[in-house]
């Protein structure tokens, strides 16, 4: 059953809408059901590949980006918003707000009531279930944060306007507001055996952001995915046979 149980949790972060499938899942994964020489269950595991990450910053007119984002905004978790820094219009946040917002046969809400109750099934603690709930936020508020950058003097080295949207990022991450925001307009390069700080333009330092937003993305997922299989598993067991399920369906 618990493999079942990761399935809602699964969902949430690696399927979207594509212009094809409402529910089309965006990363591939190798389930192994295992057995002990005697044939008795001792356990799952899964494998994931490749997950789908340039769809976090960019989405076609007819798609959407994964599950989660929707699901965190359906205020199904009531204290969640004001934890995480959300407003109540998904399109202040136009990373996951270029496409469509709203699937007519996905229930946001029921889908966030679910993955909420197959955490604590899974055994993720309450801190670990919100860390996650507010990274997935996180990757939200770095795509406003990547619009923030201003060029400044000729050498069009850039700043921010505002810090507002870096503010939350940091304080989510709990990190240095100010040390964050110098790494991205003037990061450290090593230069033989000395550090020197670059001059980063608008557009490089709005790259760095979205690199780092797609990668936090990914580590909250595999960090899932890792956790549920350290639930699947039964160590005290042998594992001799499984029974292997490749999900590549649909995933390009």
């Amino acid at each position: 059953t618990y493999v079942l149980d990761s399935n809602p949790v699964l969902e949430a972060f690696g399927n979207a809408k594509t212009t094809r499938n409402v529910n089309s899942s965006r990363f591939g994964k190798f389930i192994r059901i295992w057995f002990n020489a005697a044939g008795k269950l001792s356990g799952a595991d899964m494998v994931v590949y490749l997950l789908e990450k340039s769809r976090l910053t960019f989405q076609a007119e007819l798609e959407r980006c994964y599950h989660a984002f929707y699901n965190i905004m359906s205020d199904q978790v009531p204290d969640l918003k004001e934890k995480a820094f959300l407003s109540n219009d998904i399109y202040d946040y136009w990373w996951v707000s270029q496409g469509k917002v709203t699937v007519p046969s996905i229930d946001d809400k029921e889908d966030m009531m679910f993955a909420d109750e197959a955490y604590d099934i899974l055994g993720f603690t309450h801190e670990e279930k919100y860390n996650i709930y507010k990274l997935t936020a996180v990757v939200m508020h770095m795509g406003n944060l990547t619009k923030d950058f201003v060029p400044v003097g000729k050498e069009e080295q850039a700043e921010i306007r505002s810090d507002t949207n870096a503010i939350k990022v940091a304080d989510i991450c709990g990190i240095d507001c100010e040390w964050m925001v110098n790494y991205f307009c003037k990061p450290k390069l090593k230069v033989g055996t000395e550090w020197v700080s670059k001059g980063q333009s608008c557009d490089g330092a709005s790259n760095s952001v979205a690199g780092i937003g797609r990668k936090i993305y990914e580590l909250v997922f595999r960090f899932i995915v890792d956790k549920c299989n350290s639930t699947l598993i039964d160590p005290t067991m042998k594992k001799v046979h499984y029974i292997g399920c490749l999900d590549i369906a649909g995933f390009e």
